[in-house]
């Protein structure tokens, strides 16, 4: 009684991939974090979104290349996951969000100068 099993092998990048891959997260990283450092741009909005592009672009890379998800992937599976990650992200951050602010406007208590000098 032997079974055949049909196994479908997800494709694997080579290695050159692998190093495209690495080298475009590399940047991704190393340009928001010269922006940041080095001070370039005087408006903390625009920094804020310019950084917010590169970790878009930067998932991307990742989905890409370390994680083969492109069009050819005829899996339902990894649409699926890739939705159920962005719907725990989002919940994550969005209440991680909520609470700090809430604690920040609940928890701020007046205090004179006085009473400031005297703390520990």
């Amino acid at each position: 009684m032997s079974a055949e099993h049909k196994t479908t092998h997800s494709p694997h990048g080579s290695r050159s991939a692998y190093h495209k891959g690495f080298i475009l997260s590399a940047i991704l990283t190393a340009i928001p974090f010269w922006l940041v450092m080095s001070g370039v741009l005087q408006s903390r909005a625009l920094t804020a979104t310019l950084l917010i592009i590169f970790a878009m672009a930067q998932i991307v890379v990742h989905m890409i290349y370390f994680l083969h998800m492109d069009a050819r992937a005829e899996r339902e599976w990894i649409m699926l996951s890739l939705i159920f990650t962005i719907v725990v992200l989002l919940i994550a951050v969005s209440g991680s969000l909520w609470i700090m602010y809430h604690l920040n406007t609940n928890m701020m208590m007046p205090m004179d100068p006085n009473a400031a000098r005297n703390m520990p």
